[in-house]
C-alpha cells in the first residue's frame, strides 16, 4: 500500500504597503528686487515672497523667529494667515531690515534716522521711512557705497560732507522730502534725483555740479527754483527742470557765447513745462542743442 506524504505548501505573504508620495522640496529663486537703481537677490517662494516673507525667513534662520510667524502649508492644504511685523525701531539694523549680499534694504520701518550700516554696504534703500537729518558719520565709516535711496522720507537738512568722501557713490536719490539746498555731492556722480523737494535757486552753489564730469542723469523737477542751475557739466543727457518758478536762462547757459560753431556733445533731454519763463524770448540758450526743451515758447 502506498502511503501518499503529506505535501506542504509554503505561502508567502507580502505585505501590501501604499508608498506614500515623496515629500516634494520647495524650490527657491532668485530675482532682481529693485526696479530703477537695482542690484541685489531676494528669495521667491512658491509663486511669490513678498518684502515682509523675506525678513521672516530671514529671522527663522538666525533662529529670531519660530514657525507660527510664517506662512505654514499642511497636509490639508490650509494656511496659516500672516501676521503683520511689528516695527520695533531698537532692533539691530540686519533685523529690522533686510541685508543680502551687500545692500540694505530698509523700507518702511519708520525709522527716524540712518541705521548703523554693515560693513562694505554698497546699495542702502531706506524708502518711505521718517528720516528728518542726514549727518555725516552716518556714512563715515562705509566707503563701499554706490547707491543710496532715500525717497520719500522727511529729509529737511543734509550735512554738507555726508557724501562728499564718498568716492564710489554713483546714483543718490533725495526725491520727495523737505531739502530748501542741496549737499555738498560725491565727484563720481551719474544719476541725482532731487524731484519734489523745496529747494530754492539761492540753495545750490553756483558750482555744485561743475566737477561733477560723469553726471548724466540730473532731476530737480517741482522745487522752487527761479532760474536754470550754472556750470552744468558736458556729461549731462537729461535733465528735468518741469514745474519750478523759472524766469531767466543765459546764453552760456549750455551753449558757448563765444563759439557759435559748439554743439553740445550729450544733451537729449530738456523739461522745462511748467515754468513761467517764454523759451522763444532765448533762442540763444539753446542754439547748441541738438533738440529744444520742452515748454512754452509764446
Amino acid at each position: 500500500m502506498k502511503i501518499l506524504q503529506p505535501t506542504f505548501f509554503l505561502f508567502v505573504f507580502i505585505p501590501l504597503v501604499k508608498l506614500a508620495p515623496p515629500i516634494q522640496q520647495e524650490s527657491f529663486n532668485f530675482y532682481d528686487y529693485d526696479t530703477d537703481f537695482i542690484k541685489g537677490k531676494m528669495v521667491q517662494q512658491d509663486d511669490e515672497m513678498k518684502f515682509k516673507d523675506v525678513r521672516k525667513l530671514l529671522h527663522m534662520e538666525d533662529g529670531m523667529t519660530d514657525f507660527s510667524d510664517t506662512n505654514i502649508r499642511v497636509q490639508n492644504d490650509e494656511t496659516i494667515p500672516d501676521v503683520p511685523p511689528t516695527k520695533d525701531t531698537n532692533l539691530p539694523t540686519c533685523l529690522l531690515c533686510v541685508c543680502l549680499s551687500g545692500s540694505v534694504y530698509c523700507e518702511e520701518t519708520d525709522i527716524e534716522s540712518v541705521p548703523p550700516l554693515p560693513k562694505e554696504t554698497a546699495y542702502l534703500y531706506a524708502r518711505f521711512n521718517k528720516i528728518k537729518k542726514v549727518v555725516v558719520s552716518d556714512f563715515a565709516d562705509i566707503p563701499t557705497l554706490k547707491r543710496i535711496d532715500f525717497t520719500g522720507n522727511m529729509i529737511e537738512v543734509i550735512e554738507d560732507g555726508t557724501f562728499a568722501k564718498l568716492l564710489l557713490l554713483e546714483e543718490l536719490s533725495l526725491a520727495e522730502n523737505r531739502l530748501v539746498k542741496l549737499p555738498v555731492l560725491p565727484p563720481k556722480l551719474i544719476t541725482f534725483n532731487a524731484n519734489h523737494n523745496r529747494i530754492k535757486s539761492r540753495g545750490i552753489k553756483a558750482n555744485a555740479f561743475k566737477k561733477l564730469t560723469n553726471l548724466s542723469h540730473l532731476y530737480l523737477g517741482h522745487n522752487a527754483l527761479d532760474s536754470v542751475p550754472l556750470n552744468l557739466p558736458e556729461s549731462l543727457y537729461i535733465l528735468h527742470l518741469q514745474f519750478n518758478n523759472i524766469t531767466t536762462i543765459k546764453d552760456d547757459t549750455f551753449c558757448k557765447s563765444n563759439n557759435t560753431r559748439y554743439v553740445h556733445p550729450h544733451m537729449e533731454e530738456i523739461r522745462m513745462e511748467g515754468n513761467p519763463i517764454i523759451l522763444g524770448k532765448h533762442p540763444n540758450a539753446f542754439s547748441c542743442l541738438r533738440t529744444l526743451p520742452t515748454g512754452a515758447y509764446y
